[in-house]
């Protein structure tokens, strides 16, 4: 989590940095290097995610957590430290590059060791967390921004890092994904790492041998069809490119649902609707992310008793309505501008950007890393999360460059087109996604026709007789892969 409270961190950071006449005097800034400045963590990520999915499946979900919140806090000290543009630019893009890694790693992690009936919570609250860390770091901008001189900036920058430091105090005390030791031929540690993670450490547990069988037999079956973790997995085959193409939809679809003008220009938003004042835009990014916190907590409470799908619809729905209702009052704004008739227009206005946002975080908040592990299987599971935040980063570049400028020269219109586009993402949905609710990573198998029935899984492996009585050892004569875990687990 402590990746994603960095990414907030560092949301809402730039939005203060686009706030405080300090950064913006210091650096010279104009519309397109404020654009490059803000999109530049995003092409460090678009880097990283191409190592991302790798490192978490060859080191492992914890190191690569580790070596990501490493990276990041390099980044952190060079943008601190940045003296001109390049150089904030070059830290930047170090700082996304270790963020990508970290969030791979991270949502894998916790989706592969979370069961099923917690998942969603314990996921969700991942990206969650984006906005613990956008509160804090808008805290700690309106109290340095009384600062006079380019420390107004540095401060909030070197806070940054202490989600990272904390990531790597807690990283040594949790265990291993049970999947990815079982994946190496870990059994004995896998099922260590099974009872730790579902039942309080306890490996007698009847329920710790269910799980444990039917990872076993998942990563088995995947290994009998020939799947391997490289890339190329993930369009090998039909269901293969099915599950990418539903799952990786995640990233791109949340990044064009229009809050990348909230997240990083918020005072040029307020600005549009009549909000100028600086320290009164720096205290609207405090109210912002205490509203979209309690939002996103809503939604991750939809995703576990309503469904991933119609929480998603819900929120899209009422995205499409704001995006054009705040259109229209910002057109309004400026035409009335200099009447007595603002006024109330910029209050509609101001409570309608929050709002949106605030729907926002109800469904692509949680949504993010929870549903794009789910639709993939162990062999695409790095690499689906990986492309799903990749094509994020790849469209975040673009908007966050040019929303500026786009602000600049269209104002209320560009509203108006981003909610057009929203319509299209809002029936891709409807018609595509798949509901993952209540449903273990090895059953959403059967949603894809990859696993088979149960009398073929137990005749299959021989993991099924032993899950039913309880016990590894009644399954030792009638398959190899179990003889081995059961001379593993009775030396340890």
């Amino acid at each position: 989590m402590a990746q994603t409270a960095t990414n907030g961190c560092d949301g809402t950071m730039l939005n203060g940095f686009n706030i405080l006449p300090a950064y913006n005097q210091y650096f010279q800034l104009t519309d397109t290097t404020r654009g490059l400045n803000t999109a530049s963590i995003f092409i460090g990520g678009f880097i990283g995610l191409f190592w991302a999915g790798k490192m978490a499946d060859s080191l492992g979900r914890r190191p690569a957590l580790f070596w990501g919140s490493v990276v990041s806090i390099i980044g952190i000290v060079l943008q601190t430290t940045a003296q001109d543009i390049p150089m904030f630019v070059i830290a930047r893009i170090v700082l996304g590059f270790g963020g990508a890694i970290g969030c791979v790693a991270g949502a894998v992690y916790l989706n592969e060791t979370f069961p099923s009936r917690w998942r969603a919570w314990g996921v969700g609250l991942l990206n969650n967390t984006y906005y613990i860390g956008a509160f804090l770091a808008a805290l700690v901008t309106l109290g340095s921004s009384h600062i006079g001189s380019t420390w107004a900036w540095r401060v909030p920058s070197l806070f940054q890092a202490v989600f990272s430091l904390l990531c790597l105090i807690v990283l040594p005390f949790v265990p291993e994904s049970p999947r990815w030791l079982v994946a190496q031929g870990l059994y004995a540690e896998a099922r260590v790492a099974v009872a730790q993670t579902n039942f309080n450490g306890d490996t007698e547990h009847p329920d710790c041998a269910a799980i444990y069988g039917s990872i076993v037999n998942a990563l088995e079956r995947e290994r009998k069809q020939g799947q391997t973790m490289s890339w190329k997995e993930i369009y090998k085959t039909p269901t293969a490119r099915k599950r990418v193409l539903i799952g990786a939809s995640v990233g791109p679809f949340s990044c064009i649902a229009g809050n990348v003008i909230a997240s990083y220009y918020l005072g040029a938003e307020l600005t549009t609707a009549g909000i100028t004042d600086s320290q009164d835009q720096l205290k609207a990014n405090i109210v912002l992310n205490v509203w979209c916190f309690a939002c996103s907590l809503f939604g991750t409470r939809l995703l576990s008793s309503w469904g991933r799908k119609p929480t998603a619809l819900l929120s899209q729905g009422l995205l499409i309505a704001l995006l054009f209702i705040i259109g229209g009052l910002t057109k309004d704004v400026q035409d009335y501008k200099g009447s007595l008739e603002p006024d109330s227009l910029t209050y509609g206005t101001v409570a309608a950007m929050f709002l949106f946002q605030g729907f926002y975080s109800i469904a692509w908040t949680p949504l993010l890393y929870v549903y794009p592990p789910e639709i993939m299987n162990y062999a695409i599971r790095a690499n689906g999360l990986a492309l799903s935040t990749l094509t994020l980063n790849l469209l975040a570049i673009v908007l966050v460059f040019s929303m500026p400028i786009a602000l600049g020269n269209l104002g209320w219109k560009m509203y108006m087109i981003n909610g057009s586009w929203d319509i299209i993402t809002f029936l891709l949905i409807a018609i595509y996604w798949v509901e993952t609710k209540g449903k273990s990573l090895e059953e959403v198998d059967t949603l894809f026709g990859d696993e088979p029935n149960p009398a073929q899984r137990l005749e299959s492996t021989g993991i099924g007789k032993a899950v039913e009585k309880g016990s590894l050892e009644n399954a030792a004569e009638e398959s190899p892969t179990i003889q081995r875990q059961v001379e593993i687990h009775q030396v340890t």
